[in-house]
């Protein structure tokens, strides 16, 4: 079953929920109950938006725009309902994007101390989200990969969670082969192998009829290296024009499904709170986790 989400509150390409406290704290309850017992923060800020009050971005950004201390929040209510939180790091939106590799390394490195100093003794934080995300091989970001994963682990030894995509016909005029994925991450894994933990790979790029074979090829590539393979199974739908709804229930369990036969070692979700939750502001979102919680518990009653 699905037991691991991301929280979206610095996103770029869905809504604010505009949740404050109690609305945090129901849906908290409802993920618990729903078995999530894994949340991670898929970034700590992006461009001139933070989830905290940060020092280091605020020089970057003297307008920096912070809602409330959400990491404060959501680290008290993993703990509260015993959960591990990973921490998303920051996602400048400009440098990586423009090939200036070394200065969002170093924004980075002074952002994730300012996060160790304040947060790291957390009983809750049990693992970095490095947010940064690709399809295909490339040597910038591996060396940001690379920075990031050897500052993170001193700051505190926790494992690293990537996320990545794959280049897949529902996002790309030219997508790869599964031939060509499976080449540019076998690179990808040599360079990070021993650094970064673990890798959910985003599943709603590839076709359906494509899905079972990429799934299949990322947990052996991964495995093969070290790395512990988990699904990152979407539940939004990018099969419509709106962007995003959520997505529809026979795909959803279709690729838990498929996931499950890969043989992965879990199964997270972009995101529960918007998606499939039943505090949603998508009426739809009801709707799937109605469905999705009647056949988890047939599933568990069947063993």
């Amino acid at each position: 079953m699905i037991t691991g989400t991301f929280l979206d509150e610095i996103s770029h390409d869905i809504p604010s929920a505009n949740w404050g406290r109690l609305e945090w704290a129901k849906d908290f309850e409802s993920m618990a109950s729903a078995g999530i017992d894994t949340v991670i923060l898929i970034r700590a800020g992006y461009r001139d938006r933070c989830a905290f009050h940060s020092d280091v971005l605020r020089k970057r950004h003297g307008y920096l725009i912070v809602q409330d201390d959400l990491v404060e929040l959501f680290l008290d209510l993993a703990q509260t309902h015993g959960m591990t939180f990973w921490f998303g790091t920051y996602d400048s939106g400009e440098h990586w994007v423009r090939g200036e590799h070394q200065a969002e390394i170093d924004v980075n490195l002074a952002f994730t101390e300012e996060f160790a100093q304040r947060y790291g003794d957390h009983p809750a934080l049990g693992g970095w989200y490095i947010s940064h995300e690709i399809d295909a091989f490339d040597d910038g970001v591996m060396r940001v990969y690379e920075s990031l994963a050897r500052h993170l682990k001193g700051l505190r030894d926790l494992p690293i969670l990537i996320s990545p995509y794959p280049r897949g016909a529902k996002q790309f005029d030219r997508p790869f082969t599964l031939e060509e994925h499976s080449q540019h991450w076998s690179r990808i894994f040599e360079r990070i192998e021993g650094l970064v933990d673990v890798v959910a790979f985003q599943d709603g790029q590839v076709l359906y009829s494509e899905l079972p074979d990429y799934l299949a090829t990322n947990a052996d590539l991964s495995r093969r290296h070290g790395i512990t393979s988990w699904s990152n199974v979407e539940s939004f739908d990018r099969d419509v024009h709106l962007k995003f709804p959520p997505i529809a229930w026979p795909k959803l369990r279709y690729k838990i499904e498929a996931a499950r036969a890969a043989q992965v070692d879990k199964l997270i979700t972009f995101e529960y709170s918007h998606f499939m939750s039943p505090n949603s502001m998508f009426p739809s979102a009801a709707g799937l986790h109605r469905m999705y919680m009647e056949w988890k518990r047939g599933e568990e009653r069947r063993g």
